[in-house]
């Protein structure tokens, strides 16, 4: 329990406003025009020039590849993963040829030859690799495809073969036709298509494709909340191609209001660790435009207008209309509604205190992996509360599960916990990773523990981190469990403060 009750006021580190740090934000861009077995493509490199010039001028770390093959481009996507873990958003854009298979999609390198959907398998990058390579990106991780504009295999590719499942069934396959599978990321991961899953997207008549042009135009500008400007540029791609294109974005967005480009000198330099605060700052007529998306039943609308209304300082400080707005985001779904209208239920706020109704909702945000929901319920369960008996052995898979999820506050507190010998079969290897992807992730307070208090960590944990900081090129020094000068730089370094 000791260290329990030494660890619980462990918070993510308040971060800085979003868009903040130039040298937080990284991109991949691909382009992929000449294709040597499949017919070329005429705009792609335009538009990823265009894109890398636009991202360049907004305060990104641009890496630009233009028409590679497989190899480079998953050496690029392996070291932009590495790069990506101490980077506030990572973004990666792609256009050029795709094709989906059995619902999974992939795009081509330029030196792709392929005559079947295995090929394609074999020979291209997926969705998912693009995915895996942002995916530990601190606040934000973005995927923009610019890359379903035709067919390139017209009738030649075989299609009638299909694809072996994992089960060793063979399925039968969509082959190279009609756009791109729907996409499914984990939340704080958007994915953006240049036309809606099954459609094709057009090449464009000019020098840039409809939906490049959109984002080029739409990226740069201020105080422009992120769903918003995705917004604006389907609505600008509906109008450029008389509505045969449609843009479509996937993925479920944290509830902290997200400024591509930045804020202005005018808008309210905002923290994203109180969300309250930070959508209390976003501009009038942007609120409006919220509302608006809210009538329909968007559910990050609806949690950022409940944010407004719960804060206390704000014009709008309403928590019975914040209970409202989330009872409806928390029915449509929303993990983060459900576990922000549990925490109303638990402390009475806008509605009657209900202890049970609170736990039911963060169960439930916690049976869709909403870390928050998980690291409180492991404290509940350790401690006894909101009418759950206490039961460590359950807590601990709990913390387990939500540090695995790579929360901050339950990583290090799990570490802790295994250096403590409180966790069965875990030993100090196991807690010192934990310690190090906490570090990872961005934690202020987890790097000023390990900076100003290591000793409350046992030798052997604290030599198994220099051991993982060594692996990883942060740190030459002895591994002997002495957090003196060289280790205290390699803890920065991990973090991201020194190359």
């Amino acid at each position: 329990m000791h260290r329990i009750r030494l660890t619980i006021a462990i918070t993510v580190l308040a971060f800085l406003p979003w868009g903040a740090a130039a040298s937080d934000r990284v991109s991949l861009v691909f382009g992929m025009a000449s294709y040597e077995t499949v017919p070329p493509l005429r705009n792609t490199l335009n538009d990823a020039r265009a894109i890398s010039d636009t991202l360049a001028a907004i305060g990104f770390d641009v890496t630009l590849l233009l028409d590679v093959g497989r190899d480079e481009m998953r050496t690029a996507l392996d070291d932009f993963s590495f790069r990506s873990e101490t980077a506030d958003l990572a973004l990666i854009y792609f256009a050029g040829h795709a094709i989906e298979v059995s619902g999974e999609n992939f795009f081509l390198p330029v030196d792709a030859a392929v005559a079947s959907n295995r090929d394609v398998q074999a020979r291209s990058l997926t969705l998912r690799d693009f995915l895996g390579a942002v995916d530990r990106a601190r606040k934000m991780r973005i995927v923009i495809l610019d890359s379903c504009r035709d067919n390139p295999f017209g009738d030649g590719i075989e299609t009638t073969a299909g694809t072996t499942t994992s089960e060793g069934a063979t399925t039968a396959t969509r082959g190279a036709g009609g756009g791109l599978a729907p996409a499914d990321p984990d939340r704080g991961t958007l994915v953006a298509y240049a036309a809606r899953d099954g459609q094709v997207a057009f090449d464009g008549t000019g020098q840039n494709s409809p939906y490049a042009r959109a984002l080029i135009d739409m990226l740069p500008q201020k105080d422009l909340e992120i769903s918003l400007l995705f917004r604006q540029v389907r609505d600008a791609v509906l109008k450029s191609t008389g509505n045969l294109q449609e843009p479509y974005t996937y993925g479920s967005l944290t509830g902290v209001p997200f400024y591509l480009a930045g804020a202005s000198s005018e808008t309210p330099a905002v923290a994203a660790a109180d969300r309250r605060v930070a959508w209390s700052g976003i501009r009038p007529e942007q609120t409006l435009q919220l509302a608006a998306l809210a009538e329909t039943g968007d559910t990050r609308s609806l949690l950022g207008l409940a944010y407004m209304a719960l804060n206390p300082d704000g014009s709008d400080f309403d928590p019975k209309k914040a209970f409202t707005l989330l009872t409806r985001a928390a029915e449509a779904g929303d993990a983060e509604a459900q576990y922000e209208l549990g925490k109303l239920y638990e402390t009475g706020l806008g509605v009657p205190a209900d202890p049970e109704r609170a736990l039911v909702l963060f169960r439930a945000a916690a049976d869709q992996d909403f870390a928050d929901a998980i690291n409180d319920l492991g404290f509940l369960t350790y401690q006894g509360g909101l009418g759950v008996s206490a039961d460590p052995a359950a807590a601990l898979a709990l913390f387990e599960r939500a540090a695995d999820l790579r929360h901050p506050q339950a990583m290090f507190n799990y570490a802790a916990l295994i250096d403590d010998g409180i966790v069965p079969e875990r030993g100090p290897e196991t807690a010192a990773r934990y310690l190090y992807d906490a570090l990872r992730t961005g934690s202020q307070d987890v790097l000023d523990i390990l900076s100003d208090r290591p000793a409350m960590f046992t030798d052997a944990t604290r030599r198994e981190l220099q051991r993982v900081l060594a692996e990883n090129a942060f740190y030459q020094g002895s591994i002997d469990g002495d957090f003196g000068q060289g280790t205290q730089r390699g803890l920065r370094r991990a973090f991201g403060l020194e190359q």
